[in-house]
């Protein structure tokens, strides 16, 4: 049975869907950034974490922009099989 191919390490790192995630990801970055010697993985690992943590700032700014005065029905969504 052959294994499946892995990527390397550091190549990309898991998408931030939470805050938890992101608090977890900011402490990796802190870490990583305060080591003096760092090789090429943990650059590569380091780059990585800051896109994904661009991405996750940049989709929270987008939906903190949608005010509630902005929508016209704040009640449950219904499905159209509901009328």
């Amino acid at each position: 049975m052959a294994k499946q191919g892995r990527t390397r390490a550091g190549d990309s790192a898991r998408p931030i869907k939470t805050k938890r995630d992101h608090e977890g990801a900011a402490a990796v970055v802190k870490k990583i950034s305060g080591q003096a010697d760092r090789d090429s993985a943990a650059e590569r690992r380091l780059q990585s974490l800051l896109r994904e943590l661009d991405r996750f700032e940049e989709a929270e700014d987008y939906e903190s922009d949608d005010s509630p005065e902005d929508q016209e029905y704040l009640g449950p969504r219904r499905r159209w099989s509901d009328e």
